[in-house]
């Protein structure tokens, strides 16, 4: 099932990790970021709307691929899953969630930050792995110490990426994909700024050509 996660860097390199606070917002945005060229949309379970802006998007705005972000536990993946997810993501990992998403056929993401967590996931059959919290933790030279012993993990670092260290990340032989908040600023979502999030999209999309 993780190749299914790791078939999500095919639609892009960049991941928006969201957080939608007025769930009237929902699905304008996943319209706006679809319209850059943004697909792949991870609605982090944050706020209290986020379940219902998931539904609501992947309802209204089909042809967004909708995950969940910050799935911490086994009821956590069985929400999601009934809002429509077709994907989950988690800030960590631990085996009670991975089979709690495997119960929930909700392919999986999960986090990890350290040399110990790549392999616990590795037991699991995990090869597709998202780095977190990427900049705190090492970053680039994490991410390239990591490539001699684990040169059969992928990697999506996820935590303090910006538009102008991503290609730096992408550039990276282990890295398929980045998640970035930047694309879905506060203000625009606040203001209903949705032709500037459209615009962010597309720079976004354009840092490297969708993987083959």
């Amino acid at each position: 099932m993780n190749e299914q996660t790791l078939a999500l860097a095919q639609h892009g390199p960049v991941i928006p990790v969201i957080v939608i606070e007025d769930l009237a917002q929902a699905v304008p945005l996943a319209r706006a970021l679809v319209a850059g060229g943004v697909k792949v949309l991870e609605v982090t379970l944050r706020t209290p709307v986020a379940l219902q802006a998931i539904t609501a998007i992947a309802r209204e705005v089909p042809e967004a691929i909708v995950g969940a972000g910050t799935l911490r536990s086994a009821q956590d993946a069985e929400a999601a899953r009934r809002a429509g997810c077709r994907f989950g993501v988690s800030p960590g990992f631990t085996p009670t969630l991975a089979r709690a998403c495997e119960d929930q056929g909700l392919p999986l993401l999960p986090g990890v930050s350290t040399a110990s967590e790549v392999m616990q996931a590795g037991e699991a059959g995990y090869r597709f792995l998202k780095l977190f919290p990427a900049t705190a933790v090492g970053g680039l030279s994490l991410l390239k110490a990591l490539a001699g012993p684990f040169a059969d993990v992928a990697f999506c670092p996820t935590g303090g990426i910006t538009p102008q260290t991503a290609p730096d990340f992408l550039a990276l032989p282990n890295v398929k994909v980045c998640g970035g908040s930047w694309l879905t600023p506060a203000d625009a979502l606040r203001g209903g700024d949705w032709a500037r999030i459209t615009q962010l999209a597309r720079e976004a999309s354009a840092l490297r050509a969708p993987a083959a």
